[in-house]
């Protein structure tokens, strides 16, 4: 009995695969079950592949706002712009500027270290360290840059962040300062990942303590520099929750 031809209609007996694509694809890549190519007299077994989708670490939200205050994460253009573009930061930044900038403890070389956190964490690095606040438009002002605070790092491992704040100095004693605290615990709130706020203050300033009470946080004691430590409590209210 001859050999059996590729004619007659009749397509090659083909080996059995086991059910899983060749060791040089598995990893990289993920692959279904193998296929066989119909219709042809070559047909062959083939595998459908697909590149593997990343998986990153949800994104905390890097906008939010109070009545009169929109606050913005800074980002690493922004932040690039304000120490060395300073004329393109307002535009990016959408906001006309105060006659005083930057204000308070925030310095360049905080922003600096914002950067350098930002550049070095990446992704998941993104809110966790520098926020804009800006006022927002009205009949008489157009959306303005007033102040600048955020968070040191993200929290601990027991879900403890600290956070500060500045006001430019034309747009204090206007209660923006207590709005500007307000907005960082929302986003506190929002992150789903804070469970303490802790804040300093140099001691006898009695205008930044009140910011922080009327926030709900309470005087814990002194910080090991003499600076005073207030905390106060985070329930977790991730946003579309």
């Amino acid at each position: 009995m001859g050999k059996a031809g590729n004619g007659g209609g009749q397509h090659p007996v083909l080996p059995r695969f086991p059910n899983r694509a060749p060791a040089s694809r598995r990893g990289a890549v993920r692959c279904g079950p193998p296929q066989r190519t119909a219709g042809r007299a070559d047909a062959a077994v083939i595998f459908v592949c697909r590149p593997p989708q990343a998986v990153y670490p949800a994104m905390i939200p890097l906008i939010t706002h109070t009545p009169r205050l929109t606050l913005i994460a800074a980002s690493r253009a922004l932040l690039t712009a304000e120490l060395h573009k300073p004329r393109y930061f307002p535009i990016l930044l959408g906001a006309a500027m105060p006659t005083d900038w930057p204000p308070g403890a925030y310095d360049e070389a905080t922003m600096h270290h914002f950067l350098d956190k930002l550049t070095a964490g990446g992704r998941t690095a993104a809110g966790w360290y520098g926020w804009y606040a800006l006022l927002k438009a009205t009949d008489t002002t157009p959306v303005t840059l007033v102040g600048a605070g955020g968070f040191l790092g993200p929290p601990d491992a027991a879900g403890t962040a600290e956070i500060n704040y500045s006001i430019a100095t034309d747009w204090r004693r206007q209660g923006l300062a207590t709005e500007l605290v307000a907005g960082l615990v929302q986003q506190a709130e929002q992150t789903g990942m804070v469970r303490q706020l802790v804040a300093h203050t140099l001691p006898h300033e009695p205008a930044a303590e009140e910011v922080l009470r009327r926030n709900g946080f309470a005087l814990a004691g002194l910080a090991p520099d003499g600076r005073l430590r207030f905390e106060r409590t985070v329930e977790p209210t991730p946003a579309g929750a």
